[in-house]
């Protein structure tokens, strides 16, 4: 089993920056892709960005080049660095890890609300 368990979310105004973490235990497969995703009320659960094994990241249009992910593989973890932040990138944003043993895992999530 995987355990990851986010932290870093709060309130911002807008304009303001937020880092995200996201740290995984367990039984770690070392070739997987972690990312974020991030689902607002009412909304289906979206990709945010993401970061495979060898570093290829991926971001979603609406934050590129105000977010930026990375990724420490010897300590499990992956970040999200969001600056410029919006009142539409208020979410609850989730941690994912999966790999290529078919594992699929999620955080419980953390809330990010951009308001002044």
């Amino acid at each position: 089993q995987v355990q990851l368990v986010e932290s870093g979310g709060g309130l911002v105004q807008p304009g303001g920056s937020l880092r995200l973490s996201c740290a995984a235990s367990g039984s770690i497969f070392s070739i997987n892709t972690m990312g974020w995703y991030r689902q607002a009320p009412g909304k289906q659960r979206e990709l945010v960005a993401s970061v495979n094994p060898g570093g290829r990241t991926n971001y979603a249009d609406s934050v590129k080049g105000r977010f930026t992910i990375s990724r420490d593989n010897a300590k499990n973890t992956v970040h999200l660095q969001m600056n410029s932040l919006k009142p539409e990138d208020t979410a609850v944003y989730y941690c994912n890890l999966h790999d290529l043993r078919g594992f699929d895992g999620w955080g419980q999530g953390t809330q990010v609300t951009v308001s002044s």
